[in-house]
C-alpha cells in the first residue's frame, strides 16, 4: 500500500462514517434542549424545523438531510408530529402540520414526499388567504411504505403494511395491506 492510499482511506473513513455522527450527535444534542422529543440511538442530520417542541421522534429512526418539520400555526403545546421507532425518512421529505401527523413504527417514507394535514378555505366571494383553513390528522399505521414523491393530504390514514407507489397523490384513506398509485391514488391489488 503506498502512503497516499492509506491518507485517502482514512479521510473517506473520516468524512463518511465519523463526520456525519459527530455533526448528527451535535444537532441531536441541540434540538433536545429546544423542546424536540427524540429517541435512543437516533441521530438528526440537516433538517428544517419551526417549532422543534412540535416534533416527537421515536429510537432507532434513520432521517436523511433536508427534512422538513413545519408547524404551521403559532406555539402550542406538543407534540403535533409524532413518528415512531425504526421509522426511516428519505431526503426532502416535507412535513407541513396543524392539526396533527403520526407515522407508526417500522414504516419506511422513500425521499421527496410530503404530508399536508390542512387547505384553504375556498367559498366563492371571499379571499382563498383570509378563509379559515380545514384540518384534519394524517395517520400511517405501522410497516408502511410510501414511494418517492407521494403527497399524503388532509384527512388520510393509511393501515398497517399498506404500500403507495411513487408520485400518488392520496386523498383518501388506504385499507390495511393494500397496494396503491396514480393521481389521485387508486387501489390496484392486495399485497400477496
Amino acid at each position: 500500500m503506498t502512503f497516499h492510499f492509506i491518507i485517502q482511506q482514512t479521510f473517506f473513513i473520516f468524512r463518511f462514517r465519523w463526520y456525519k455522527k459527530v455533526i448528527s450527535f451535535k444537532n441531536t444534542l441541540w434540538l433536545k434542549t429546544l423542546g424536540m422529543k427524540i429517541g435512543s440511538r437516533t441521530l438528526i442530520t440537516k433538517i428544517h424545523i419551526t417549532w422543534p417542541n412540535q416534533v416527537s421522534i421515536g429510537n432507532d429512526c434513520q432521517l436523511e438531510h433536508n427534512i422538513s418539520f413545519k408547524y404551521d400555526g403559532i406555539w402550542n403545546k406538543g407534540p403535533s408530529i409524532i413518528i415512531k421507532d425504526n421509522v426511516f425518512i428519505g431526503s426532502s421529505c416535507e412535513f407541513n402540520c396543524n392539526c396533527s401527523i403520526q407515522i407508526g413504527k417500522y414504516s419506511n417514507i422513500a425521499s421527496g414526499c410530503r404530508f399536508i394535514d390542512h387547505d384553504h378555505g375556498i367559498i366563492a366571494g371571499e379571499r382563498i388567504g383570509a378563509q379559515a383553513s380545514t384540518r384534519k390528522e394524517i395517520i400511517l399505521g405501522e410497516d408502511v411504505w410510501l414511494g418517492c414523491n407521494v403527497i399524503i393530504l388532509k384527512g388520510v390514514s393509511i393501515g398497517n403494511g399498506a404500500v403507495v407507489a411513487a408520485g400518488a397523490v392520496v386523498t383518501k384513506s388506504i385499507p390495511a395491506n393494500e397496494i396503491w398509485g396514480g393521481v389521485p391514488a387508486k387501489f390496484i391489488r392486495i399485497r400477496n
